[in-house]
């Protein structure tokens, strides 16, 4: 499928495309290693405060409702015997219950406790704020480019071939 003309880009010269490129991947890099610094301050928390991977955990169970520890283990991309202690973590300082599945009681289920969905909401609240600061001066043009761009970047780490995305 070709574009019309009239939304073509004008021909860049090879040179500056290959040099924003690379500093696209440098950037894509400062990224990637925020993240991971992100989750390597979690090996560092103690009492009741709660990792990235524990407020994920907490998201899924807002956005999803209840679920097993193996259905959260999926979605995270983690064990189920980390997401287990994670959840007895997240039980003991309040977060969320646990109990038999009305289903299948042979399921144990995890739920939000209203406790859970206050600290979810005021995390969220809290990165929504910093979203906007950080991104207060760009163009909508340019948000929508680098969305298409990140959708490429997350359909490439995760193997989609180009085009398939």
């Amino acid at each position: 499928m070709s574009t019309p003309a009239s939304l073509q880009q004008p021909a860049e010269p090879a040179e500056a495309r290959e040099a924003q490129l690379i500093e696209l991947g440098m950037a894509f890099r400062r990224v990637f290693r925020a993240l991971s610094r992100l989750r390597g301050r979690d090996t560092h928390l103690g009492g009741e405060e709660l990792s990235h991977a524990q407020f994920e955990l907490l998201i899924e169970l807002s956005e999803r409702g209840e679920l097993s520890a193996g259905e959260l283990a999926s979605a995270a991309r983690l064990t189920p015997a980390t997401v287990t202690q994670m959840l007895d973590h997240l039980a003991a300082c309040g977060h969320v219950e646990r109990a038999r599945s009305q289903t299948d009681r042979r399921v144990v289920v995890s739920r939000l406790t209203p406790q859970g969905s206050r600290k979810i909401e005021a995390k969220r609240a809290s990165w929504q704020r910093r979203w906007q600061d950080a991104l207060a001066d760009v163009h909508v043009d340019e948000l929508r480019a680098a969305t298409r761009v990140l959708a490429r970047l997350a359909a490439m780490v995760e193997g989609v071939p180009p085009g398939e995305a």
